[in-house]
C-alpha cells in the first residue's frame, strides 16, 4: 500500500500532536518547579545542568548548516548560532585576530560582548542562583544521564538529513508557553534569584516563536515526501525523548530536594 503525502494542514496537525502528548512541560520536575516547590539546591542543579546543553545548540546548528546545501535555508538558521554564542568585539576578538592565546574560561565583561548571546545569558542566570561561572563552565555539576542525552541530540543533528534535523528543533513551538509560566514561576516562588539573572527566559519567549516559525516553514517545505513527513514527526518525537532525559537525570540526582507545596 503507497504511503499517502499529508497536506500542509494534516502535517502541522501531526507535528503539534507531538508537543500535546510528549513535551517535557509536563514532566513532574518542571511541575514542581512551576508550583514553587524546587529547594535553592534543586534550582541551582537544574541551572548548572542546563547548561551544558544551552553550550551545545550553537554547535548543534553549526552541524545542521554544515549539512545543509541550501543557501536560502542557511541564511535563516545562521542567526541561532549567533543567538546562543553572542557576538564578540573588543579584547576577545582582538586575541583571536592576533592568534594570541586566552585562558580557557576567562570570565568575560560587559565591554568584551557587543550582542550578548544565550550561553552568557544563562552563565549571568547561573550566577544570579549562587553559581559560579567557573563551575558552570568547567561542568564540575554536569550528570551523566545530561551528558549523554546531550550529545546524543547533537549527534542527531550531525548525522541524520538536514531537514530532519531541522524538524527536530520543532520543540520550539511549545516553549514560548513553558518559557512564559517559567519566568512567572521563578518571579514569584525564587524570589532569592536577582531578577536581573532572568533575561534568558525574558528573551527566548520572543526568540522561540520567531524560530519556530522558520523551522516550521522549512520543514513544511522541505520535508515534501511520505518518508520525510513521518522521518520529520519521528525526529521531533526523539527531541521530545531527549528533553524528558534530561530532565529525568536532573529529577533522579535532586527531586527529593524539592520543599513543600506553598500553602
Amino acid at each position: 500500500m503507497t504511503t499517502e503525502l499529508w497536506d500542509r494542514e494534516t502535517f502541522v496537525e501531526k507535528l503539534r500532536t507531538i508537543g500535546v502528548r510528549a513535551y517535557h512541560d509536563k514532566h513532574p520536575f518542571h511541575i514542581a518547579m512551576n508550583e514553587g516547590r524546587l529547594s535553592q539546591e534543586s534550582v541551582r542543579g537544574w541551572v548548572a545542568n542546563r547548561f551544558y546543553y544551552q553550550q551545545n545548540i550553537p554547535i548543534k546548528d553549526a552541524a545542521i548548516l554544515a549539512n545543509c546545501p541550501v543557501r536560502q535555508v542557511r541564511q535563516a538558521w545562521i542567526h541561532r548560532i549567533l543567538d546562543h554564542d553572542g557576538v564578540s568585539s573588543g579584547a576577545v576578538e582582538s586575541t583571536v585576530l592576533s592568534g594570541e592565546s586566552a585562558a580557557p574560561h576567562a570570565p568575560r565583561t560587559a565591554h568584551t560582548t557587543a550582542n550578548e548571546g544565550g550561553v552568557e545569558a544563562w552563565l549571568r542566570l547561573g550566577e544570579a542562583c549562587g553559581l559560579s561561572r567557573e563551575e558552570l563552565l568547567d561542568n564540575r555539576h554536569l550528570l551523566p544521564g545530561m551528558r549523554f542525552a546531550v550529545d546524543a541530540y547533537v549527534n542527531f543533528a550531525r548525522s541524520q538529513p538536514w531537514p530532519i534535523a531541522i524538524a527536530s528543533s520543532l520543540t520550539e513551538l511549545f516553549a514560548p508557553e513553558l518559557m512564559s509560566a517559567r519566568l512567572a514561576a521563578f518571579e514569584k516562588f525564587y524570589s532569592w534569584i536577582d531578577a536581573r539573572g532572568l533575561d534568558y527566559f525574558r528573551r527566548r519567549v520572543t526568540q522561540a516563536r520567531r524560530d519556530s516559525d522558520d523551522a516550521l516553514a522549512i520543514t513544511l517545505e522541505y520535508c515534501d515526501t511520505p518518508a520525510l513527513q513521518r522521518q520529520a514527526v519521528r525526529a521531533l518525537e526523539f527531541k521530545c525523548d531527549v528533553l524528558w532525559s534530561m530532565l529525568d537525570a536532573i529529577h533522579h540526582a535532586y527531586g527529593g530536594l524539592e520543599i513543600a507545596a506553598p500553602a
